[in-house]
Formats: C-alpha cells, sequence, structure tokens
C-alpha cells in the first residue's frame, strides 16, 4: 500500500565543521551573583592563606622575635633598688624605671575591683583574648566609629605592650602587634594564675612622673603601702591608666577627679560598689599625700649620693644568678643601712627650720651690696665653675660668646626658701642669686660603731649637688679640741694658767693671733681657755706642746688633710672635712680608740634572699689616752655649760652629760659647732659656698649663731621622741682620780 504524501521531501547535505560546531547545546550563562560567589571564595581563600601566613610570620618570630613560654616564665622587669634605714624605712631608690615589686597579697581589693571594672571586666571569663570585646570594639569603635566604645585589650595583652614595646612596621604596624600582643597574652593565660597577672599588671603598668607599679604609685600619691588603698584612692590611681599625664592628680587635679569619677561608675556598673558608696566616694576630694621617694628626693638624697659609689663598686664585684655583674639600677636591691629614719627627718627639719631663718638674716646684711664688686675675682671664679660655662667652651665657643651668652633671659626654676620660683632671668643672674645662699652640712654618728645616723649635705639635693659634709672647710675653733687633747697627752694639766696676751711670733714672718672680741687680759686654764674659746692661748699651748706632735694627734685621729705647720694651725685654718671633723670627735668618746664612719648593714636581692651583711670590726687600741679622753670631754662640757655654746643649754634645754665645741673662721665665713652625747655625735656646718661671702660681724657671723642652732634644734627633737629619750640620762665616763 503506498504511503501519502504529507509534505515535501527534503535531501540532508552535509555538515561542515562549523555546522557540527552551531549543533552542539550552549551552556547555561552565569549569573552575576554566581560570578560574584566564585570571586568572594576566592579572595576568601586567598585571605585565609594571607592570614595563616600573616599569622605564621609573626608566631615565628620573622617580624620580631615573640617572648617563648619559657623566656614568660622568667619576667624580669626593670626593678628599682630601695635603699631603708636600720628601722626598715625607705630612704630613696637607685633607678632607671622607678619600679617596686608587690605581691598579689598586698595590693588592696579596691585596686583590683578598679582595675577590673575599668580595664577588663571580662578578666576572669576570657583566656587572654576577649572576643565579645573585640566584637565590640570592630562594630562599635570601627564599623559605627564611636570613640567612646572602649578598647578591646585584655589585661593580659597590655602587659604583653607594657613589657615588650610596640615596634614600627609602616602600614602593618598595628596588625602586627596587636597580633604579637594577643599571642603574649596566651601565653602568659597559660602560665600564670589570674591572681598572679592581675600583680604582673600593677608591678609593670607605668604612672605619671617616671613611677611604674602601683607599689611606687601609692607611695607617690598617698603616701602609703597598695593594701591600704581605699576606694577613692584607687580610682583616682586607675584612671591615670588612660593617660596617666593628662590625668595627673597633681598637676592636672581637675582631670583626675573627673576621670576618678568614671572608675568609680564602672565599680558600680560591674557591681564592685553600691550607688551608695559610690555617691559618698564622688563627695570627696583626691584626697592626695603627695610625697617623693626617688633618687634626689626624699629624706636623704646626700646619703644616697654618698652610698652610690660603694655600692656600685659592690655590684661590680658580685654576680647575680644569670653570671653577670649585679645592676644597682634594675635588679631590685634591698639595701639596708645605719641611718636612723626619725634622726635623719629631724636633722632635715632642724636645717629646713634654722636655715630658712638664718637666711633672711643673712639677706638683709647684704642688702644694697655687691659683694663681687671689690672682689671681681669672686664672680669670675664662679662663672668659670659652671656647668653653663663648661658646656659652652666643650662646645667651641669663644670667650665672649660665652659672656653673651650669660646676660640673654632664659626661663628657669630657682630655688627659694618660700618654694620654687619659676622666673625669666638671665644665667648672671641666677649664678648672683646663688651666691648669696647660705648652705649647710650636718652628720650624726654614733661614736662607739661610727655608723652614720643622719646625713644632710645641703639645703635641697636638687638644686645643689655639692655634698658640704664631706667638703673641705676652715675648721676654726674646732679644731682646738685637738691641740688641747695633745697637751694633755704631754702632760699639761687643764688647769695649768695661761696668760691672755697678744704675741708675735717672730720665727713665723712676725705673725701674731687675735682674739675674736679683740680682748686680752688676765689668765685662763687650758680649760677655761677652751671654754671660752681664746685664740691667743691656743696658740701658746700649741707652740708649748709642739706643732709636729699636734699634726700626730689629728692623723691619728683619722684627720687626713693638709695641716699647714704654722701657729695659725690651732686657729683652725686647716681646711678639714666635716665628716672627718666628727670622727675625731667620736674618737674622743670612744675612749681614744678611733673612729670610721659606716654606712651598711646588709644587701638583699630582689627576693628577700641576704646576699651580704656587713659587719665593723671596732678598734681595739686607744690612739691617745683614754684618760685624757675623758679629761678633754670634761674640758668640752664647760663649753656647752659657761662658754661659748651655752645656749645648748640655756635656748634649747637640753639636759644631761653633753659637750661641744663652736667654731668660727676668719671674716665670719664659716660657722660650726660640733655636739657630744654619751652615745652620739653630731656636726654641723653652716656659710656660703664661697668664703669670700659672709656675714659682716661677729653679732651673726660665729658658730654659736650660725651652726650651734641646728644642733640644738636636733637634739631637742630627738629627746622628745619616746625612742630617744633614755639616752639624755646616759653619762660620759668621768676622769679618774688624780
Amino acid at each position: 500500500m503506498a504511503r501519502k504524501k504529507t509534505g515535501k521531501t527534503t535531501t540532508a547535505k552535509p555538515q561542515t565543521g562549523k555546522g557540527k560546531r552551531a549543533a552542539k547545546k550552549k551552556p547555561p550563562q552565569k549569573t552575576f551573583g554566581r560570578k560574584l560567589f566564585i570571586i568572594l571564595l576566592k579572595a576568601g581563600l586567598v585571605s585565609i592563606l594571607l592570614g595563616v601566613l600573616f599569622f605564621l610570620l609573626v608566631f615565628w618570630g620573622i617580624t620580631g622575635p615573640v617572648p617563648s613560654t619559657r623566656q614568660l616564665i622568667h619576667i624580669n622587669n626593670p626593678v628599682a633598688s630601695e635603699v631603708y634605714s636600720q628601722d626598715g624605712k625607705i630612704l630613696g631608690r637607685y633607678y632607671i624605671e622607678n619600679r617596686s615589686n608587690v605581691t598579689f597579697n598586698e595590693i588592696s581589693p579596691n585596686i583590683i575591683n578598679a582595675l577590673i571594672a575599668t580595664e577588663d571586666a571580662r578578666f576572669y571569663e576570657h583566656q587572654g583574648i576577649d572576643e565579645v570585646a573585640l566584637m565590640r570594639v570592630l562594630v562599635k569603635s570601627i564599623l559605627l566609629q564611636n570613640k567612646n566604645a572602649g578598647g578591646g585589650s585584655t589585661l593580659s595583652q597590655q602587659i604583653a605592650k607594657n613589657l615588650y614595646p610596640r615596634k614600627n612596621f609602616g602600614p602593618l604596624t598595628l596588625p602586627v602587634n596587636k597580633l604579637r600582643e594577643a599571642i603574649i597574652a596566651y601565653r602568659l593565660e597559660r602560665i600564670y594564675t589570674k591572681k598572679e597577672i592581675l600583680s604582673l599588671y600593677l608591678n609593670t603598668v607605668p604612672f605619671a612622673e617616671n613611677v611604674f607599679g602601683i607599689e611606687v604609685a601609692a607611695e607617690r600619691f598617698f603616701n602609703k603601702p597598695p593594701a591600704s588603698l581605699t576606694v577613692n584612692e584607687a580610682a583616682v590611681l586607675v584612671g591615670m591608666l588612660k593617660a596617666n599625664n593628662y590625668y595627673n592628680p597633681r598637676t592636672h587635679p581637675q582631670r583626675a577627679l573627673k576621670r576618678r569619677n568614671v572608675v568609680i561608675g564602672q565599680m558600680v556598673k560591674y557591681g564592685f560598689i553600691s550607688q551608695a558608696e559610690a555617691e559618698t566616694c564622688k563627695a570627696k576630694g583626691l584626697g592626695l599625700r603627695y610625697r617623693v621617694i626617688s633618687y634626689n628626693q626624699g629624706p636623704a638624697p646626700y646619703f644616697m649620693e654618698q652610698l652610690k659609689p660603694k655600692l656600685l663598686e659592690w655590684c661590680r664585684s658580685h654576680k647575680n644568678d644569670e653570671g653577670e655583674p649585679y645592676n644597682l639600677y634594675t635588679d631590685g636591691l634591698k639595701i639596708t643601712t645605719t641611718v636612723d629614719y626619725s634622726l635623719q627627718y629631724y636633722a632635715k627639719q632642724s636645717v629646713h627650720e634654722y636655715m630658712k631663718n638664718l637666711q633672711r638674716v643673712f639677706t638683709n646684711q647684704l642688702a644694697g651690696r655687691e659683694p663681687w664688686l671689690n672682689n671681681p675675682g669672686l664672680l669670675n671664679s664662679s662663672i668659670s665653675l659652671s656647668e653653663r660655662y663648661k658646656s659652652l667652651k666643650a662646645a667651641g665657643k669663644t670667650g665672649e660668646q660665652i659672656k653673651q651668652s650669660f646676660k640673654q633671659k632664659i626661663h628657669t626654676t630657682l630655688f627659694s626658701w618660700d618654694g620654687l620660683k619659676n622666673v625669666t632671668t638671665t644665667p648672671l643672674d641666677s649664678l648672683k642669686y646663688y651666691l648669696r645662699l647660705l648652705n649647710t652640712g650636718f652628720i650624726a654618728v654614733s661614736p662607739q660603731t661610727g655608723a652614720v645616723k643622719a646625713w644632710v649635705g645641703g639645703i635641697d639635693f636638687r638644686f645643689f649637688k655639692y655634698d658640704h659634709v664631706t667638703a673641705p672647710r676652715q675648721t676654726g675653733s674646732t679644731f682646738k679640741p685637738v691641740v688641747y687633747l695633745t697637751a694633755l697627752e704631754e702632760s699639761i694639766s687643764p688647769y695649768s694658767y695661761f696668760e691672755n696676751k697678744q704675741k708675735v711670733y717672730t720665727g713665723y714672718q712676725d705673725w701674731s693671733p687675735r682674739n675674736s672680741h679683740n680682748e686680752y687680759k688676765g689668765y685662763y686654764s687650758m680649760e677655761g681657755a677652751l671654754a671660752q674659746s681664746i685664740n691667743t692661748i691656743a696658740v701658746e699651748v700649741l707652740m708649748q706642746t709642739g706643732i709636729s706632735n699636734v699634726v700626730k694627734t689629728a692623723r691619728n685621729l683619722g684627720i687626713t688633710a693638709d695641716l699647714p705647720k704654722y701657729p695659725s694651725l690651732a686657729l683652725g685654718v686647716a681646711s678639714i672635712s666635716l665628716k672627718e671633723m666628727v670622727q675625731a670627735y667620736s674618737a674622743f668618746v670612744n675612749g681614744g680608740k678611733p673612729v670610721t664612719v659606716n654606712y651598711l648593714l646588709k644587701i638583699e636581692g630582689r627576693n628577700g634572699n641576704v646576699l651580704e651583711t656587713f659587719e665593723y670590726e671596732p678598734e681595739d687600741d686607744a690612739v691617745v689616752s683614754p684618760e685624757n679622753c675623758k679629761i678633754l670631754i670634761q674640758m668640752l662640757e664647760e663649753v656647752v655649760n659657761s662658754g661659748t655654746g651655752k645656749s645648748i643649754r640655756s635656748v634649747y634645754k637640753i639636759k644631761g652629760d653633753f659637750a661641744g665645741k663652736t667654731g668660727t673662721t676668719q671674716n665670719h665665713a664659716d660657722g660650726w659647732f660640733i655636739g657630744m652625747a654619751p652615745g652620739l655625735v653630731a656636726g654641723c656646718w653652716v656659710g656660703a659656698d664661697n668664703p669670700g661671702i659672709h656675714f659682716r660681724s661677729i653679732t651673726y657671723g660665729q658658730g654659736a649663731y650660725m651652726a650651734l642652732p641646728i644642733i640644738g634644734k636636733f637634739f631637742h627633737k630627738m629627746y622628745k621622741d619616746p625612742r630617744f629619750k633614755q639616752l639624755q640620762y646616759n653619762h660620759f665616763d668621768p676622769p679618774g682620780p688624780e
């Protein structure tokens, strides 16, 4: 059966290559979303790879070393070495960073609570990195640009930042340092307990004024240990951590007060104190009790300076656990000295009280007078000795350039007894101002042991580094006891009489001694001549005794200064330090046995391990007759009972056995007094740094007026102290029967 045609029949054409391709099915077109997904996926993978690489570069220390776990176990902050009095009170510190470490139990809970509330509220919940805080920073601070959102660094990360300062990596500085700190924080949290991290943080963190750690900060701003800090005080100190100089409560009290209240608010927010407690705290002031204990400020800065070379020498000859010589400034040594804290305080107080008044008298005497007008060399020598002159000279400046520099006004701070003065003046006028100031030196020593009990080398160490305890000055009549002791050694009786008359010593260029009041009449026993400080008789006793014998006695007593073999030696023309004179007087009390002052009792490591104790063997052999020393002391008792030092009794009411000697030098340039009690010898010198500047008359320019009052005030304060009151009932050993 034939099929029915339904349409045209077509003949198929052979397909070409092009046709074949056209016959294939077209792939579906990629959507934009899919393209974006792939791009993002690739970017994500690259970012992850870069992130891992970046992490590894930081972790492996390629961008800078990251401390290992072993290193973090042995963290050693630079810790100041502390100097203590014999009774355990701090006198000062040697440091690069003024820091002292404390344990967790020595820190007030108020500090811990204030710190956590303000700096790391989730401290007990994270392990060094607070993811919640990081998200808050990301969203609020970065995306929403909220500047008050707070930071994301934990306390552990802040420790890392403080211990291992950030470095500059250009545009990568922040991420590199942040990652490095996170790694260190993670390791810290696995090494230390939370309590240890808190104490490590508080020992590490910087406060204002080159103060590091909570112990020094509590001491500086509130004069108390960190264990005793109140909520108010803790809030002030923690508030400083945001910007320690900006919120310094001493220099910016209003800012500090505002910041303190923010910290208190945080403590309420996190349940550490109630709202009522917060309101009570906010109603209070800052309550500062500012006190500086550092190298150049504190109870005993001159003593600290005197001690330093001995400690540096000790450090060079002793090695720490790493086999290196100890570092006085970073190894946290605990140094116990012979100084008594109370006696040091009384010495400083006595100096301050009297020198302030004496300076007024001296200034009035100099009113309208320029001491250097008649003596240009006086001013010129002071200019040449100044640090400004030396530095300009070293810089190659000409004489004329230096001269002009001294005449150009500058901003400077000057010392004054009424407080520091910020002024605009020329260096030359500053120099003239300081030349008019009186200065002083004071030292108190145990005559039996040589232990230094108090040391004041000047009126203010910040401005006057020169230590007047060790500075040689003419001694005046304080040298006479050495002459009279030698006479006793040569069998001259204290009751031998000498005529008070002027005499010319023809063998010594016709030199003739004069008495201070120009009175020449009558006869005096040696005892009376010493009590009244009669110069003519002192010289005659010297000549009868023999100058060489007196020099020998002085050497035996520990005086090493040059001693002129001249009759005026009896009047104290030799320049001897106050320290050496007090050593000599101590030998009088010590039965003729020489005394050498000493300072150190013990040195400990930072962990309290005793490194060395110091013992000083007293001299067994007397260099002068003990009996003659007793007689001399009896003679010197008359000085304060009826002689030139009698105001010790009448004005300062010093009771009990007491002896001493005043001293005044030519032109009233130096005033001296050395006082002796059975258990303590104290000496004081007063004068201008340049002997060419001095009192105009003997009325004020004498040891009894210039120096004795400081000794009088010192012993008066000491005997009022219950700790020392019984000392005034001690007695000198009396001489034996003739």
